[in-house]
């Protein structure tokens, strides 16, 4: 498979680099340049503020609902321009995830109330799916919904829920029936995070880090108007929602972004009287890393763009495996690199070249990204889960 794009989608790409270059406040793309995930609420809002006043806040969202309407082509080159030029993801929890599902399960009402704020960055929403005890087999889930008249009472406990301190919204899953097979009786709703009786703990990270949470329902009532779909039929919203986060969990071309410093850097540390990227042990495995993504980006390609419209099933566990195992990989590899310069409490780092201290004083702490990124196996469902996914569904075993 070549890797051309068309001559429109060449001229599309230098639109994005010229928008990016001039709009891109310096402040977000030191951020991302240091491969943090935990991008302030505000930057996150400012930020879709300026791709939303450009009319590319949304990019997969049909153009009705104010979304920019554009190729699978088109959607590829911006999302590997954002990442190349170390712009922040596209909000990943409401633009990518939940707009989608609305529009393709969600009443009108709910469109009109919930995706023009979702867009411009207004609402900021955070995915209430796994438990405690219930974490990748997402069926087993024991939260409960009891209607009472117009509303749902909420009682249970969300856990990983990343973002939820700065979230405005959740939507998530509850169990509104426990009979039948776990599957069944699962209802997709949203709530106000303000909402009485719902209380968000931290959770800290091995690294230090406050991006996920403990969220806790105390006779949380929600109204029945903001259920999604059908009562019990949340098993459904589910799993296509799913699927649009662990294509996305591919990251393929973040994991470029982050090769390409790496071999910056390595280009510069000083290594046995020569330099790093001159050990040969070393720079092969930066390319066997780099091979491996390449390859696992001609197979992201193969499936965005032979899916004729349909959205992707179990394929989207492969390029979640193996896009995580990537990129743990090279981040694993700049810790490496570093040595002590990547750690926390390692030496200054005025004697190394110029520009790698720049890079370790601007905070691209080498350990702490290293350490936060090993979630990526885990989240999303984990890659054990994966594997059995794909057994089942594209291999045929164990039915």
């Amino acid at each position: 498979m070549e890797l051309k794009f068309s001559d429109e989608a060449e001229r599309f790409r230098a639109e994005v680099r010229t928008f990016i270059a001039a709009e891109l406040p310096s402040e977000i793309r030191t951020s991302v340049a240091a491969d943090r995930m935990d991008l302030s609420p505000e930057l996150q809002r400012r930020w879709m503020r300026i791709l939303a006043e450009r009319g590319w806040g949304a990019p997969s969202w049909p153009k009705e609902y104010g979304g920019a309407g554009w190729t699978d082509e088109q959607f590829y080159v911006f999302e590997r321009e954002l990442a190349l030029m170390d712009a922040p993801r596209i909000a990943s929890f409401g633009i990518q995830m939940l707009g989608p599902t609305l529009i393709e399960f969600g009443s009108e009402e709910q469109k009109r109330r919930f995706l023009p704020g979702t867009l411009n960055g207004e609402i900021l929403w955070c995915q209430g799916y796994s438990e405690p005890n219930s974490g990748s087999d997402l069926a087993s889930l024991r939260t409960r919904a009891v209607r009472e008249g117009e509303f749902y009472v909420l009682n249970g406990s969300k856990i990983w829920t990343t973002d939820a301190q700065h979230a405005d919204w959740m939507f998530g899953l509850f169990r509104t029936d426990s009979n039948g097979k776990k599957q069944e009786g699962i209802s997709f709703m949203v709530l106000d995070m303000k909402t009485p009786g719902l209380t968000v703990r931290p959770i800290i990270m091995f690294e230090g880090t406050h991006e996920v949470n403990q969220v806790f329902f105390d006779n949380v009532r929600v109204p029945v108007a903001q259920r999604v779909g059908e009562e019990g039929k949340g098993w459904t919203i589910a799993k296509y929602l799913l699927g649009l986060e662990r294509f996305g969990t591919a990251e393929v071309s973040r994991t470029l972004a982050s090769i390409a410093r790496l071999k910056r850097l390595v280009a510069r540390i000083p290594a046995g009287g020569g330099i790093l990227i001159d050990d040969p042990d070393f720079s092969a495995r930066i390319a066997d890393a780099e091979m491996e993504l390449r390859a696992l980006e001609l197979t992201e390609l193969r499936f965005l763009f032979a899916q004729d419209g349909d959205a992707l099933g179990a394929e989207a566990s492969m390029l979640k495996i193996r896009g995580t195992e990537i990129q743990q990989t090279v981040f694993g590899l700049t810790l490496e690199a570093l040595g002590l310069y990547g750690q926390s409490a390692g030496p200054e780092s005025g004697d190394m070249p110029g520009d790698v201290a720049t890079e370790i004083a601007r905070g691209a702490n080498a350990s702490r990204v290293h350490f936060n990124f090993r979630k990526t196996s885990i989240y999303a469902g984990s890659n054990e889960i994966q594997k059995n996914i794909i057994a089942k569904a594209v291999l045929g075993l164990g039915r």
